[in-house]
């Protein structure tokens, strides 16, 4: 059955095709319409009338399909896409003027401040909006060749931020006076205010205001941490605005209280030819400063370490960061309490209200903000995939860095890629979307650390204590035979499940199951060809959890096998290990995912709303899983596992070892 928006319906038991999983096995689109059009034709209880509305829904979905691949990759969901900035005119009013203040931020060392704007205009509209530019003098910027323009005066780089002038002054377009406040972060250059009229899509620039700074625009900011290659080893990443040859950047670090040591550490930065097209290669570009990397090595076990950033200069002086604080990672096995947030999806927003679209300030903050209330029951965080959605505008990844850096700061936060880090076509990603607006995983690979052999290609293996955590790289191929493939079934098969009994799957792309509406038109209820696989190494290793992204709410499964619930539980999984629940749990930030109207028979729970998940290891046979609202933080949907190592050992269905007769 089928409603004209182009959804299944399942208030009809009889045509509930999720009761009968074969019937929706993947294969090529035109076979999923004939096999699905074949069930519905013997129903006898299927009148004309709802297969004609079937047709029509299919038909539609065969014309949709070269585009259902980009639902969650539209470069237009960058807000700053949105401005027409190689369309600005020159329309400087003499009456007009623009002022901010104060001129000098960041007096105490801070690295965020707020700054008023003041402005008045003759003749306002209601489409005056403000731009944020840095830097400063955006007016004497060099086009790249890409940027296509012939004729000056022009405006080639996008602002980091804007708002309209009438967002806190309701009588503006009476008035033609506004004050607005910006939340601006320390991003190693000077701003500047420009006043707009025109709107977004046809911007003539009106007015300029004074220049104003942070007192020390190179200082070392936004650390976050990631686990190193071994389990006693930490990194810490920052970006200042200090290259090699002006300051040697240094990590200064040691035991609470007790004695420190000093890590060198190692610089990258990417350049504009670094990015693969535009807006990242054109308006979207701007110098991302300088990154660094130190390896704190042979850590304790379990303890407090307290370090700060530092570059000597070359004067003999010495820069430093605010002091940090972290806990070092059990030992691999260690029994001890451990708790992992997973999510994916949550892009950056501002608290301003600047830069507004698609609802992502509330969700995005909201993630953000209770991972910091409850951050002393946190250890370690993984964000898998879609990471900032700065789809090429590169000032954006300076402003997720601050919004995560009470997080990033004081617990591992390892990412995974997404389409919005690496797709763009040509470039050797798995799909030929333009999802990272021509970051082409540049800057994602340069931001963060991951201990993966080859940070191009996004996949790796990390332990926190009793956890064994197997990473993968959606947008590069995972299908048997490959690289990737046989890394996963590498990284599966090394986990010790006497010391590390909590195995779990990460990636970006739902290769599990997801009720997701465009997934349930396409037939397959996951990414194409995502499981096909990948199942078998799920359930011969005993995968006990699968998280995806990309889907942008909460969905979770029975214990799963072939399509097939292999476990009638809800709330408390005991015993043998013989299917593994797949979780979506993409709902961070980003604008939210519709379900599919049919009801799967393999899922338990959905929920349309921003959240993420919470593991809770007690021991080596206990562990608590939890789904949070971020609106409340409050738990919504939650089980338990309780099993001991023969559990895991036995023989199931696909998953058994090898026997022989022999004594």
């Amino acid at each position: 059955m089928a409603d004209f928006s182009g959804n299944l319906l399942a208030n009809d038991s009889s045509r509930n095709l999720s009761l009968k999983p074969n019937v929706l096995k993947p294969r090529l689109q035109k076979q999923d319409n004939e096999d699905v059009l074949r069930h519905l034709g013997k129903n006898k209880l299927v009148k004309k009338m709802k297969l004609i509305q079937l047709l029509l829904v299919l038909i539609l979905g065969n014309l949709m399909k070269p585009i259902w691949g980009h639902k969650y990759g539209v470069p237009g969901e960058q807000p700053l896409s949105k401005i027409g900035i190689l369309k600005a005119t020159y329309a400087i009013h003499s009456s007009a003027w623009i002022r901010a203040s104060p001129s000098r931020l960041g007096l105490k060392g801070e690295d965020t401040d707020w700054v008023t704007v003041n402005l008045m205009r003759p003749n306002p509209h209601e489409d005056d909006w403000i731009g944020v530019f840095s830097p400063a003098n955006f007016n004497s910027s060099i086009c790249p060749p890409e940027s296509g323009q012939d004729l000056k005066p022009y405006i080639c780089s996008a602002p980091i931020k804007y708002n309209f002038a009438n967002y806190s002054t309701s009588n503006y377009t009476k008035t033609g006076k506004a004050s607005l406040k910006f939340q601006l972060i320390n991003q190693r250059a000077d701003f500047s205010f420009a006043l707009f009229s025109g709107g977004l899509s046809n911007p003539n620039l009106v007015a300029v205001s004074n220049y104003i700074s942070f007192a020390n625009p190179k200082a070392p900011l936004y650390p976050r941490l990631a686990l190193g290659k071994s389990w006693d080893e930490m990194t810490v990443t920052w970006t200042s605005g200090y290259d090699i040859n002006e300051a040697v950047p240094f990590v200064e670090w040691g035991m609470k209280g007790g004695s420190q040591l000093r890590s060198p550490a190692g610089t990258l930065t990417f350049r504009r030819n670094s990015m693969c097209g535009s807006p990242a290669r054109t308006v979207g570009w701007r110098d991302p400063g300088f990154i660094h990397t130190s390896f704190l090595k042979e850590l304790w076990p379990n303890t407090l370490y307290t370090y700060k950033m530092g570059h000597l200069l070359s004067n003999g002086k010495y820069v430093w960061s605010k002091t940090y604080s972290f806990k070092s990672t059990p030992y691999p096995g260690q029994n001890s309490l451990q708790r992992v947030i997973i999510f994916g999806d949550m892009g950056k927003a501002e608290r301003d209200g600047s830069n507004e679209y698609n609802m992502y300030q509330p969700g995005s903050l909201n993630t953000t903000d209770q991972l910091i209330k409850d951050l002393k029951n946190i250890d370690i965080v993984f964000h898998i995939g879609d990471i900032s959605y700065a789809n090429g505008y590169i000032s954006q990844w300076d402003q997720f860095t601050s919004q995560i850096e009470p997080i990033a700061s004081r617990v591992p936060y390892m990412i995974a890629s997404g389409n919005h880090e690496r797709d763009w076509p040509g470039t050797g990603s798995f799909y030929n979307g333009m999802s990272s607006g021509g970051e082409c995983g540049v800057v994602a690979e340069t931001m963060f650390y991951v201990p993966a052999e080859n940070r191009a290609k996004f996949w790796y293996s990390t332990d926190y204590g009793m956890f064994h955590f197997c990473i993968a790289d959606t947008e590069h191929d995972w299908r048997e035979g490959t690289e990737q493939y046989n890394f996963i079934e590498k990284c599966l098969a090394s986990a010790d499940r006497q010391k590390q009994p909590w195995l779990i799957f990460a990636a970006h792309r739902v290769l599990g199951y997801s009720s997701d509406k465009y997934y349930a038109l396409e037939g397959s209820f996951e990414e194409p060809m995502g499981r096909e696989s990948l199942q078998k190494l799920w359930q011969k290793y005993k995968v006990d959890m699968a998280f995806f992204g990309h889907v942008h709410n909460y969905e979770r499964t029975c214990p799963i096998y072939q399509n097939q619930c292999v476990n009638n539980e809800v709330s408390h999984f005991s015993g043998v290990v013989n299917g593994t629940i797949h979780v979506v749990a993409g709902g961070g930030g980003s604008q939210l995912s519709e379900f599919s109207t049919l009801n799967t028979s393999w899922s338990l729970y959905k929920d349309y709303d921003y959240g993420f998940v919470k593991l809770t290891a007690f021991n080596h046979s206990s562990l608590l899983f939890e789904y949070k609202k971020s609106s409340d933080g409050k738990v919504y949907d939650s089980f338990t596992i309780s099993r001991d190592y023969r559990d895991v050992l036995a023989c199931v269905h696909d998953g058994c070892a090898p026997t022989t007769l022999a004594y």
